[in-house]
């Protein structure tokens, strides 16, 4: 137990010890507190620094004695710290959680090696639950790990649209195909794993990965409006193995993913966190700076150690994440930004790419990280590369979103809608218009299984007097205007995107722009 100290001062102890017959003489007392002196202090206290006995919160009543917060108020703050934690870090690991889902979803069909791809020879459709994955190019999708690999190759054919390699917290590592260095003439790609040492042959376009695992996508344009061309390309021209193997490469085995059903979405509730986790004990320590690291270890994910949330972080966990959710399908589907609109708020189109910058920085780097653009795009799409920002004209991709009509409301399944695209459609490969289900951010799911109007492979598309094209949406057909009809399902939302294939200045400049999307009553 602490000695309590004694309140006599040190010359009255001595005299008492000594037995002196003389009284002690209490010493002179006189008041230092001022006049306008806060009660309980000497001086006037800025109230700014000082905590009231009662405090109400969006949390609750917090109580204090003196700044001493009590049993229940510690039980609130921990509470809503942890709280706050997760969702915090629900939004920061979106990007991560994604990468994995998609993994996985690809395991589901059987394509588990780096040179068995996935290949939809038949395009995307519905079926398959993949965040605004599109109708129009012929996807190429592998995975690998470079723990278990080594460097891996990869030769990318002659012809192949645009591809990207993402590391496992969906980081931009290097782009192939039309926008990569080797401008569609193909070429070899070399990914090293981090920290590489050993030596790097030459002949090779050379990039490194903070992470063992990593995602190839490839595209190939359709042709005629058919796949054969790019199934072939991909079947035939596509290498992928490890550098170790290069004298004797492995064949690629394509498994077709059309009309297969499987689902690459990363989870909305708690075990969102345990998909975090399995990439964290996956993947070397410093893929991630300490302070995003921190932020989960205090969750309990750290790598080397087990994850084993209780009830009530489990609870907390949850809460976080339904509040992360909320807040990242407001920045999906209701954007605050002024930046994000891409021809002004009295404009329904937005971007994905807020701000322009794949590494998601504001202001070159001065603004730091913009959180807010990077939980926006990744919550509703996949890939990261430069190539969707970069303005060439005639290269790679632009995207713009819509998810409300001309009065500012969401758009609805039950209700019939117009869309014009004015004449000369700024794209010298095609343009399309997807169809999306705002619940799962993939095709939306109808008697459609493209639910899509493309320049190239809708070959019946209808043209007006002037040359614009008006796209339809609703329930059923509007008579003698099926061919450029999409259909759309009542109870449920949706949202599309229009694509741009090789876009044109006319684009980069606005003097072309896409019609708002009419309710027709």
């Amino acid at each position: 137990m602490k000695q309590l100290t004694s309140p006599l001062a040190p010359s009255a102890i001595l005299l008492l010890a000594m037995g002196g017959g003389c009284a002690v003489q209490p010493a002179p007392t006189h008041s230092r507190a001022s006049d306008d002196a806060t009660p309980g202090f000497n001086h006037r206290i800025p109230e700014s620094i000082l905590t009231p006995d009662l405090v109400e919160t969006p949390i609750g009543t917090m109580r204090f004695f003196d700044g001493f917060p009590d049993e229940r108020t510690v039980e609130l703050a921990y509470d809503n710290l942890d709280r706050s934690r997760a969702m915090e870090a629900f939004l920061d690991f979106i990007p991560m959680a994604s990468l994995e889902a998609l993994r996985l979803g690809q395991e589901t069909l059987g394509a588990t090696e780096p040179n068995q791809v996935l290949v939809f020879s038949d395009l995307m459709t519905s079926d398959s639950l993949f965040l605004t994955g599109n109708t129009d190019t012929v996807y190429a999708s592998a995975f690998f790990a470079l723990d278990e690999t080594g460097p891996m190759v990869i030769e990318v054919p002659p012809g192949a649209g645009p591809g990207t390699v993402n590391d496992a917290y969906f980081r931009f590592v290097t782009d192939m195909g039309g926008p990569g260095p080797d401008r569609g003439k193909g070429g070899k790609y070399l990914v090293l794993p981090p920290d590489w040492e050993g030596d790097v042959p030459e002949g090779y376009f050379t990039s490194t990965s903070p992470t063992f695992s990593n995602w190839v996508i490839l595209r190939g344009f359709l042709e005629d409006g058919k796949t054969d061309a790019a199934v072939d390309m991909w079947t035939n021209g596509l290498r992928i193995y490890p550098l170790s193997e290069a004298a004797n490469r492995p064949e690629v085995e394509v498994f077709n993913g059309t009309g297969k059903v499987f689902n690459t979405i990363h989870a909305n509730d708690s075990t969102f966190f345990d998909e975090v986790n399995e990439v964290v004990q996956r993947e070397p320590i410093d893929a991630l700076d300490p302070e995003i690291r921190g932020n989960l270890a205090s969750l309990g994910i750290q790598k080397g150690r087990p994850f084993e949330p209780d009830d009530r972080m489990r609870r907390l966990l949850a809460e976080g994440v339904a509040m992360g959710n909320a807040t990242a399908r407001a920045l999906s589907f209701r954007p605050r930004s002024d930046s994000v609109f891409i021809y002004g708020p009295e404009s329904s189109w937005y971007t994905a790419f807020d701000g322009g910058d794949y590494r998601w920085l504001k202001d070159g780097g001065d603004g730091g990280r913009n959180h807010d653009a990077r939980t926006q795009f990744f919550y509703i799409a996949t890939v990261n590369t430069p190539a969707m920002v970069l303005k060439i004209p005639g290269v790679g991709s632009q995207y713009a979103l819509a998810a409300t009509d001309t009065d500012g409301r969401y758009l609805d399944g039950a209700t019939d809608y117009s869309l014009t695209l004015p004449p000369d459609v700024p794209a010298n490969k095609f343009w399309s218009i997807v169809v999306y289900d705002p619940q799962t951010r993939s095709m939306l799911q109808s008697d459609q299984p493209y639910p899509s109007i493309n320049s190239v492979r809708n070959t019946d598309l209808q043209t007006n007097a002037d040359g614009s094209t008006t796209i339809w949406f609703g329930p059923t057909a509007p008579e003698g205007r099926e061919t450029n009809w999409i259909q759309t399902v009542p109870g449920k939302g949706w949202f599309t995107l229009l694509r741009l294939y090789g876009p044109l200045e006319p684009w980069f400049d606005q003097t072309w722009r896409p019609g708002e999307i009419i309710p027709i009553d």
